[in-house]
């Protein structure tokens, strides 16, 4: 069996497992577990704090030094989605695959396991790493209870590639993410005597006009990266909840909010220009990941730009878990096949055949040319 038929068998098995964020990912991190242990590698399961999950680190050779493949386990929900075939099915259709995470992100898991399989009998000059994790989509949950173990267990790797999709372009960089909640109080009472009574949705509304005043400011005056789509830190209201019925005035609405910040700015000072202050609100933090701005004058860069033979560096809209690995030190990377914008939690979810072929020569070739990536003249 050829390279890329590999890939797609293996693809298809992990497209078969539903492994939806917020649900439970035991029955893929099972299998990948005696993939990796068939292949000699040394493993470490970490579980999630409700013992439903749970993610991997595995390694392949001795010392420090080598690559670290980092991927997550779950996908997006399909409910809603108009799809044309089963989801969790790997359907074949001429030059491309389709089915749930094929490019975000089981499509890069898949080309890291295939050549995971040959270091038993093509050992590399330096150790071949994993990391898997859970409920990336969610808000990167998995990663923090997983990173600190990461150096331990691993040694020091010399590059970290986290394979979100990216065209196989070389990515530097992205924004953070913090999620908020805020809750509103008012005082229940009946509608025909509404004007007695103080309005939870009022309270909502009016902070949902300071959070576009807000944005609209940072547009106009905040810092700026013209390297992004969006080149400032925005803020965004998503969800609001409240009300039990319209002849009651609402006691209590809720108000899902985030911010995705440049990393020169720090989402607390940006959370500090909303009045958060008043006894009608109480806003909690949900969940946070740190953006990605690696130093793109290391000449690492430009030797490993020149494996993917594609534009770049680029630096992207999404978030992803880069953040949590340069902030422990280590060099880290963006790199993986796909099309965010083109495929990523969509329905008819896919990735051309060629874009698996392009992420498997990446890795052999990094892999076993590491030293020369590494060198600087």
């Amino acid at each position: 069996m050829d390279d890329i038929n590999d890939i797609i068998e293996i693809l298809k098995t992990l497209v078969g497992f539903k492994t939806v964020a917020n649900e439970p990912n035991l029955d893929l991190i099972d299998w990948v577990e005696n993939f990796l242990a068939a292949a000699c590698f040394r493993i470490k399961r970490i579980p999630s704090p409700c013992g439903r999950k749970a993610g991997l680190l595995a390694k392949f050779g001795n010392g420090d030094g080598g690559i670290l493949y980092s991927a997550h386990s779950d996908v997006v929900s399909t409910e809603g989605q108009d799809w044309t075939s089963d989801p969790f099915v790997l359907q074949r259709i001429g030059e491309r695959v389709i089915g749930r995470g094929t490019t975000d992100m089981k499509g890069f898991l898949a080309c890291v396991l295939a050549q995971a399989r040959m270091c038993r009998d093509m050992p590399p000059a330096k150790p071949f790493m994993i990391a898997l994790s859970w409920d990336e989509e969610i808000g990167c949950r998995g990663i923090p209870y997983m990173v600190d173990q990461v150096v331990p267990f691993l040694g020091c790797p010399d590059l970290v590639i986290v394979g979100e999709p990216t065209e196989m372009q070389l990515c530097l960089g992205h924004k953070g993410k913090v999620s908020y909640k805020a809750i509103c109080y008012g005082e229940a009472g009946h509608s025909a005597l509404a004007p007695n009574f103080k309005n939870a949705l009022h309270v909502a509304a009016k902070f949902i006009l300071e959070t576009l005043d807000l944005q609209l400011k940072l547009a106009k005056s905040g810092a700026r990266d013209d390297a992004y789509t969006i080149p400032y830190s925005t803020v965004h209201a998503g969800i609001v909840r409240g009300g039990v019925a319209l002849n009651i005035v609402p006691e209590r609405a809720e108000v899902s909010f985030e911010i995705r910040h440049l990393t020169k700015e720090d989402p607390a000072n940006i959370l500090n220009e909303l009045d958060t202050n008043s006894e009608s609100m109480e806003i909690s933090t949900v969940y946070q990941y740190p953006g990605l701005s690696t130093n793109e004058t290391d000449p690492v860069w430009k030797s490993l730009k020149a494996l993917t033979n594609v534009p770049g560096p680029i630096k992207v809209a999404f978030g992803t878990e880069a953040g949590f690995f340069a902030n422990i030190g280590l060099r880290t990377a963006v790199i993986g096949p796909g099309s965010m914008d083109g495929d990523g939690h969509q329905p008819d979810e896919g990735i051309d055949i060629d874009q698996l072929r392009k992420c498997s020569d990446f890795c052999r070739t990094l892999q076993h040319g590491l030293h020369s990536v590494l060198r600087v003249d």
